[in-house]
């Protein structure tokens, strides 16, 4: 007969946490032999024969193993118990995985495969199975996903409709899968941070930074009211990498290049929604946001000074008491009662043909980036810069220019006290913006968009 020799083979990736026993035993070299396994090396009867000789005290050992870390052992009093040997962090650790029979052998291994999974996905099974057990009895106003909704319903009032949805669905996406049933005094720093480095990990680090000072207000209400002692939070901003440094959107400085990109835009293939929303920001130097949920009440057009008036909590700015009125250039006026007529004056001034409320910032900026090759050149927010600098450079004043854009002018109690809209120097500044515009566009051309 050929003899038998035996070698031990390496952990291998797939038994991570596991201490396997993968001793085989090969037949003259000629193959392996199904003699010795490394896991499921138990059957039923082998479990109950060692159970029965190890109550008698007959047992030759203390553990019987399956393989893959799971044996049999039984505790003091007499009760069998599965357990499951793994690692983590360089530390041997247990999993309680039952007691027999109530745990059959199947079962024991089907724990024993959990256990490898939790480990593989970077959780410790024992925390884990323990938060999951505290979920199943913790209020749903006690977990973090109570928890934010109680304080995304408290930061409504002050925020825009844009900015709550999106703050909103940043949490739904990045936050909930991984924290929102947990009781929030059960989270702790290291999870927060795995949120937070899953989001950079894909090159959202902006996101990640809003993400994290979101998630840090909602341990502090958290904190407030009793439900954890303290903020996880806290700290978490050094796992992040270092953020590029801002850069500026690009924008074009000078009429002629301008007057270009307007007629580029005249001429791409966009729906005439997208390009009327296009020229509003332009001629307007309005912030795109607003310019997309434009509505029909928001528009005058038969003042003797057309203007929209945009409600102050559709502004980026809430900290006033105003609404932010843009006056209208007579070529932008005429463009919207070219429009108005076309289109009715009820709702949203550019509705969207795919059933959404109104058209979307993208289509905009892709026509102008993509369509109209302006890629890192000219932006649609870049219009508010070529507004800015032009007007600078052409005499109008910081204060009447800061205005016309809706940017903080003076201290908060100064502008408690100096509530002027500086009308008649805005109109002289809207007029002009008008003018510049469509005579770089047109030359001595007078050519109405819609005709």
């Amino acid at each position: 007969m050929r003899g038998t020799t035996s070698r031990r083979l390496p952990l291998q990736s797939d038994d991570v946490g596991g201490i396997v026993d993968a001793t085989i035993a090969h037949d003259g070299g000629m193959g392996v032999s199904s003699s010795v396994r490394s896991i499921n090396r138990l059957t039923d009867r082998s479990v109950r024969a060692f159970i029965a000789a190890a109550r008698q005290g007959k047992a030759e050992k203390k553990k019987l193993s399956d393989g893959g870390g799971l044996y049999l052992t039984l505790t003091p009093a007499g009760t069998a118990v599965w357990r499951v040997k793994y690692r983590q962090g360089g530390k041997e650790k247990l999993f309680a995985a039952g007691a027999y029979p109530d745990v059959g052998l199947e079962d024991a291994r089907e724990q024993r495969e959990m256990v490898k999974a939790q480990l593989r996905a970077g959780r410790d099974p024992t925390q884990a199975r323990n938060l999951e057990r505290a979920t199943s009895v913790a209020p749903s106003a006690s977990t973090f996903e109570g928890v934010a909704h109680a304080w995304l319903a408290k930061r409504r009032a002050g925020w825009s409709d844009t900015h709550f949805r999106q703050s909103k669905q940043a949490l739904e996406r990045d936050v909930f899968p991984m924290l929102g049933k947990l009781p929030v005094g059960s989270i702790t720093s290291p999870m927060v941070a795995a949120v937070v480095e899953r989001i950079a990990n894909r090159g959202a680090i902006e996101t990640a930074g809003k993400v994290l000072w979101n998630v840090n207000r909602i341990f502090g209400l958290a904190k407030a009211s009793g439900l954890c002692t303290e903020n996880p939070a806290l700290g978490v901003r050094e796992v992040l990498p270092a953020s590029k440094p801002h850069s500026q959107r690009p924008a074009l400085l000078d009429f002629a290049s301008l007057g270009v990109v307007l007629r580029k835009f005249e001429a791409a293939s966009v729906s005439p929604a997208v390009r009327l929303a296009h020229r509003l920001v332009a001629f307007t130097a309005a912030r795109i946001g607003n310019a997309i949920a434009a509505e029909w009440s928001e528009i005058d057009l038969e003042s003797d000074i057309p203007s929209w008036t945009i409600s102050r909590k559709k502004m980026k700015s809430k900290d006033r008491t105003h609404d932010h009125r843009i006056l209208l250039g007579p070529t932008i006026a005429n463009d919207l009662r070219a429009w108005r007529n076309i289109m009715g004056v009820n709702g949203y001034v550019f509705t969207s043909p795919t059933g959404r409320k109104h058209i979307t910032h993208e289509s905009i900026e892709k026509a102008l980036r993509v369509t109209c090759g302006y890629q890192d050149r000219h932006s649609v927010h870049g219009w508010r810069a070529s507004f800015s600098t032009l007007a600078r450079d052409h005499g109008f004043s910081k204060e009447v220019v800061d205005l016309a854009l809706d940017h903080v002018v003076d201290s908060a109690t100064a502008r408690a006290y100096d509530r002027g809209e500086r009308l008649a120097e805005r109109k002289k500044l809207a007029a002009w913006w008008d003018a510049e515009l469509s005579k770089a566009q047109h030359g001595s051309k007078v050519i109405a968009l819609l005709a």
